[in-house]
């Protein structure tokens, strides 16, 4: 999943960024409200962290803007300030939840995935995808095939949960690194051949296919098109 951090704080930010790569989010930061709107527009995000206080446009304004777009993104606002109204605003703003700082790393993270389990129970993603006998929790950010938890690392279940929630496509590297890898990477697009080889060695044989020239589709050994 790609989370969008709209935070002027840069040391803050980075350590919010730092954090929830580990937790195996792909994780885009930027420090204004104004690039904050535009990054959000321009791409897909599946939750936006957006501090209130921020250079250019705030992000009340933000959050109204993309709200009135249609943009239903999830919104956990962040803000130094402390008060019912405050909160009241944010929230009416269309925030779905909101985080007074300081606060707690671990708190965080547990509304963060509060709120994608939300977004699945209400339409959006869905928590857990099934493939076969392949099923990717999305929220507890499990893997079991055929009633087996499989242990990934962060980057494998990232490129694992793209594959799964198009299961039956052709996915192409370059859309690989698009959901797995942060908006600034600039490395060997081949990296995800690696991750392909790591996913096939612990799922075992007939999920992830080679459709030569175009990328790799995830379906069961029956269903490959």
């Amino acid at each position: 999943m790609r989370l969008l951090i709209v935070e002027d704080e840069t040391r803050l930010a980075r350590s919010l960024a730092q954090g929830l790569k580990a937790e195996g989010f792909a994780v885009d930061v930027v420090h204004t409200g104004t690039d904050g709107l535009h990054r959000a527009t321009e791409g897909e995000y599946d939750l936006i962290i957006l501090d209130i206080m921020l250079p250019g446009m705030n992000g009340y304004r933000v959050c109204a803007a993309l709200r009135a777009a249609g943009d239903e993104t999830p919104i956990l606002m962040l803000t130094a300030k402390d008060g019912e109204y405050d909160e009241a605003e944010g929230l009416d703003t269309g925030a779905d939840d909101y985080l007074t700082k300081p606060f707690s790393y671990v708190v965080l993270v547990a509304r963060v995935r509060a709120l994608l389990r939300r977004r699945g129970s209400t339409g959006g993603a869905a928590p857990a995808l099934r493939v076969g006998d392949l099923v990717v929790d999305r929220v507890k950010r499990q893997v079991a095939r055929a009633g087996v938890e499989v242990t990934l690392t962060a980057k494998e279940f990232a490129v694992l949960e793209h594959l799964a929630s198009r299961a039956g496509e052709v996915v192409s590297k370059a859309q690989i690194l698009e959901h797995g890898w942060d908006f600034a990477y600039d490395g060997d697009p081949n990296i995800v051949e690696v991750y392909i080889s790591a996913l096939r060695r612990k799922l075992g044989p007939g999920l992830i296919h080679t459709v030569r020239g175009a990328g790799y589709r995830l379906a069961p050994a029956d269903h490959r098109g």
